[in-house]
């Protein structure tokens, strides 16, 4: 009998943010990110140490996805930003280091965290009136019917992503590139419900970005093509190409074991049963002149030749990941069945033909709607390929979320710095009766304020990697980065030359000071102007609605970690 080991009792941990362990980890982490922010951030190499693929990366996706932590506390954090990331794809490192920062900062204060918390989530609900008000400065409408808003949107987060290897030249290719492909999938006709399309990303790794292409339609490859013999495709009496689209395996061995037994009469092969069911299915599929049958799994080499021979091109091995985009692009039903075809399975196709890049060759299928694109993805090695490929769907997915709410949010730190400037000047002139309402002092409600305030702040600093000043100015309240190494010099201005989101010159008398300068006395701010902006000025813009997210994401799990009083570790 194996000895047994006795049951030991569960851990109880009190106060864990108070624990030396947890505030080092916490530390750690925000450094981590704060030095992979922005497009001057540090690279991170990730790997598990017992071999395996390594990981270089400044993204939050891949930072916390390959990051592990013993700490509960921590893992709270990440948990949280890993969600908010999964739903809005962009605003993940802010929203990390913005929760650390409200933790760094709330949990040096001598108040009561239920004290700290009611008044946090009322400054956070000024933020909020504040960035969806008409009056806010920092915030940008989009209009759709200009791309120079949008394309500014993109170039931004593709230059926030060091690790992807571009130059000026090859953002701004790829900010046209990424438009074009969200574009192709807005339905040209207005409907009650509509659908935004897809966009299909065809990987070519080792090749220049500069010939990365947009194309409408899907792109399959088909390495077995030849492309010197002539390439003929039965049409219908409207010049149209009927399609098929199979989910079941047409390989002739359909049977699995597994499943069951089956009789089978004496001298009759099973094989043979199923290739003869095989090629009446092509009967079928000819006799209804399809000329493209599409099989998500294998199909059996005999099935094609004699598709082929009847002028029908049969693709095999498309993929799950196909599926949906090909049943859209052509109207097609997934037959799931061999034994049963129904004319209504079918679709259509305006055109096909053969597009090669590098040594790759692809079956191109052309729509008579386009609502389905392919974005032929280049870039010099697999590494920054990977990170461009994750840059590119945030980017997608960010057009996506501004089409639902068409605004945008200055970025460079900018956003960061006006938000705090509004709540400094906000909360100076408070009536008594919030402080009654939350029941705390004047005092209380600006030592919370003012670590609010250097939280967002921390975040805009966070940008600049190089030692160099930061600074904010009195008027718009904008983030200004004095390059590194530069004179001593009387006025600021000789200086510095656009503000973090490029709106606002060195052309005024700003009145700048530093940001997270010693906290001796508190800084008194008027409330910020809203600048007049220009879409040919903006340099850098953040999505309103993950930027929104990523403030009450970081508020709100912060706030919970403060509220934990114990942690109880099960150690068995």
């Amino acid at each position: 009998m194996s000895r047994l080991e006795a049951k030991k009792p569960l851990l109880f941990i009190s106060e864990p943010l108070t624990r030396d362990a947890v505030s080092q980890s916490l530390s750690l982490l925000s450094r981590i990110l704060k030095s992979s922010y922005g497009p001057a951030g540090r690279l991170k190499q990730l790997h598990n140490g017992v071999g395996g693929c390594v990981c270089t990366t400044s993204q939050s996706s891949a930072l916390l996805g390959h990051l592990s932590t013993s700490q509960p506390v921590l893992q709270v954090l990440t948990a949280s930003v890993q969600n908010h990331v999964s739903r809005f794809s962009d605003c993940g490192l802010f929203t990390a280091i913005l929760c650390c920062g409200f933790l760094e900062n709330f949990r040096s204060l001598n108040i009561a965290p239920f004290t700290v918390i009611k008044i946090s989530k009322h400054l956070l609900s000024l933020c909020m009136d504040h960035l969806k008000s008409e009056a806010c400065g920092c915030r940008v409408p989009v209009d759709f019917s200009s791309v120079d808003t949008l394309v500014c949107l993109v170039r931004s987060i593709l230059t926030s992503k060091p690790a992807c290897m571009l130059n000026k030249t090859e953002v701004d290719h790829l900010a046209t590139l990424v438009l074009k492909a969200f574009l192709f999938t807005v339905p040209c006709h207005a409907e009650t419900n509509a659908v935004l399309g897809k966009c299909v990303i065809v990987p070519l790794k080792g090749r220049r970005v500069l010939d990365s292409t947009v194309l409408p339609g899907l792109l399959i490859e088909m390495p077995e093509f030849q492309l010197g013999k002539p390439f003929a495709v039965k049409r219908t009496g409207s010049n149209m190409i009927k399609t098929a689209l199979f989910s079941v395996s047409m390989s002739g061995d359909g049977f699995n074991p597994e499943e069951g037994t089956i009789a089978v009469h004496h001298g009759v092969s099973l094989e043979m049963s199923e290739l003869n069911q095989l090629l009446n299915v092509g009967k079928q599929l000819v006799k209804d002149e399809v000329g493209l049958v599409m099989c998500q799994k294998v199909m059996h080499p005999s099935l094609k030749q004699y598709l082929k021979e009847n002028s029908v091109i049969a693709v095999d091995r498309a993929g799950l990941s196909l599926m949906e985009p090909l049943g859209r692009m052509t109207g097609s039903q997934p037959i799931a069945s061999i034994h049963s075809l129904s004319p209504g399975c079918y679709g259509s196709l305006k055109d096909l033909c053969v597009e090669s890049f590098a040594s790759k060759h692809f079956l191109h299928l052309i729509p008579e709607d386009t609502v389905i694109c392919s974005l032929v993805l280049c870039n010099r090695s697999e590494t920054a390929w990977d990170e461009l490929k994750r840059a590119c769907e945030t980017a997608e997915y960010v057009l996506q979320l501004t089409m639902k709410e068409p605004l945008a949010l200055l970025g460079g730190g900018c956003t960061e710095t006006h938000l705090a400037s509004y709540i400094r000047h906000k909360s100076s002139s408070l009536p008594a009766s919030t402080f009654k309402d939350l029941d705390c002092s004047q005092t209380q409600y600006q030592l919370v304020a003012d670590g609010f305030c250097h939280s967002l702040e921390s975040v805009a600093c966070s940008l600049s990697h190089d030692d160099g000043e930061v600074l904010t100015d009195m008027v718009y309240g904008h983030c200004w980065f004095v390059p590194s190494g530069s004179p001593c010099v009387s006025k600021w201005s000789d200086l510095v030359s656009k503000c973090g989101c490029g709106v606002n010159g060195n052309t005024e008398d700003l009145s700048w000071r530093f940001l997270q300068g010693k906290s001796g006395s508190p800084v008194v701010q008027g409330c910020p102007k809203e600048p007049s902006v220009k879409v040919a000025d903006l340099l850098t813009l953040d999505c309103f609605a993950a930027k929104c997210s990523g403030l009450q994401v970081a508020l709100e799990t912060a706030n919970l970690i403060l509220d934990l009083s114990y942690v109880i570790e099960d150690q068995n």
